[in-house]
């Protein structure tokens, strides 16, 4: 009883007394400082969610595999396509990566010069059917393929290519060297990147495992095994060699001009070394006496 009594008098005693550990409210106000310190403040702020995002992006970059520099062909100034691997490419292309992919920037007249002749040109371009129309009656007919025709679509719409793909779009090819970061060399990369899933990696229906894809995982099988083409100039087909190929063959794709606007170049720039000669020299010429001459005022003695 006496316990009970002293504890509630000394419950009421804290209650009464002052609360000593209350801190006082900070008199600091962002209104209150200076200008040069608001600038500085935003400054400061900025710089930490910059530091924050680029931290960000480069944990989530850590889960892909950055593909190697490969020694292409016509990396260099002076370097051009290699030619035989072009029209090794397209084999590739046409027996492989056509079942799946479109070329909708490509015409065969582009394969004139440098894959194959003209008749050779046309001769493929007509074993292809091609809708065309309509005719003196109104209707629709196919008709052989002209150089002037596109490569053929493998599905009929964006849609079908879905369904036949699992619910993944195959990406058009002309311009994938330029659209995709690591250009060349992540297309090689990616093309013989297809490794056995490593322990702790889930496995996803209907995906393959890729560490140089983002994400690790891609719709797309691997297309590309041992002997799976027959090159016309007796090559050896090996996994490799055909993605070397077809990714020259890409490459030489978005860029069919490289090799004229590099010539171009060099063209221009041995004229503008004997421009630059001539001009220095007629610079010297008639600029001398002007820089040598000396020109004295001796006033009259009156």
């Amino acid at each position: 009883m006496m316990a009970a009594l002293m504890g509630r008098l000394s419950g009421r005693a804290i209650l009464k007394a002052p609360n000593c550990l209350t801190s006082q409210k900070a008199n600091l106000s962002f209104r209150t400082l200076s200008k040069g310190k608001k600038i500085a403040a935003g400054v400061a702020g900025a710089a930490a969610a910059g530091a924050v995002a680029l931290q960000t992006a480069v944990f989530a970059r850590e889960l892909e595999l950055h593909p190697p520099s490969f020694p292409w062909s016509y990396k260099g100034i002076f370097d051009s396509y290699d030619h035989a691997s072009v029209r090794r490419g397209y084999q590739v292309y046409k027996q492989v990566c056509a079942a799946c992919h479109t070329m909708d920037y490509m015409y065969y007249r582009n394969l004139v010069g440098v894959i194959m002749t003209e008749d050779q040109a046309k001769a493929e371009a007509a074993e292809i059917d091609v809708l065309d129309g309509p005719d003196d009656e109104g209707k629709m007919f196919n008709r052989p393929g002209k150089l002037s025709d596109r490569f053929p679509q493998p599905y009929a719409n964006e849609e079908a290519a879905k369904v036949a793909n699992m619910g993944a779009f195959p990406p058009d090819l002309t311009f994938i060297i330029n659209a995709r970061e690591g250009g060349a060399d992540y297309i090689f990369s990616l093309l013989t990147g297809y490794w056995d899933r490593p322990a702790g990696c889930e496995e996803r229906e209907g995906l393959h495992y890729n560490p140089y894809f983002a994400g690790g995982y891609i719709a797309m099988a691997q297309a590309l095994y041992n002997e799976a083409v027959e090159f016309d100039d007796g090559t050896p087909a090996t996994s490799s060699q055909m993605a070397k190929d077809v990714t020259t063959f890409l490459a030489w794709a978005a860029e069919p001009e490289m090799d004229e606007r590099k010539r171009m170049g060099i063209k221009t720039m041995i004229v503008l070394g004997i421009l630059l000669f001539f001009s220095f020299y007629y610079k010297r010429v008639k600029w001398l006496p002007m820089k040598t001459k000396k020109i004295a005022y001796k006033p009259r003695k009156h």
